[in-house]
């Protein structure tokens, strides 16, 4: 490239609609087993969290971690899908269903008591 010259990679627009779409269709791939023992959580989608490069974050209690005895009248978990720095990373929108299913089975299976170190073993880090 030379001096001075620019080089732009537009972002992929995807509009909100249809990325909550994509978020659906992410969440429907889940086993039908493993969906019905969710329990207790909201999935979302926002526009970015706290770090530009986060692209879903898991806030609650892993069900591995749950008892009767403790765990009662809390607030659903939350499951957050971080929808521009996930089309910031992606260049088509097969890209972007791609990104989307990793990032929501990533986080459903903290909800699941996995951690990261077993995500990335198995391919979904």
């Amino acid at each position: 490239m030379r001096a001075g010259a620019r080089f732009d990679l537009a972002m992929i627009d995807i509009d909100e609609d249809a990325f909550g779409h994509l978020v659906e269709e992410a969440l429907d791939s889940i086993p039908p087993e493993l969906g019905r023992m969710m329990r207790n959580v909201a999935v979302v989608v926002e526009d970015q969290g706290a770090s530009p490069n986060l692209l879903g974050l898991y806030h609650g209690v892993p069900l591995t971690s749950r008892s009767p005895a403790s765990y009662a009248g809390v607030l659903p978990d939350r499951i957050t899908i971080y929808r521009l720095p996930i089309l910031r990373r992606c260049r088509t929108p097969e890209e972007v269903a791609r990104q989307v299913r990793i990032t929501v089975v990533h986080e459903v299976a903290h909800h699941f008591g996995i951690d990261d170190d077993r995500l990335d073993e198995l391919g979904w880090a």
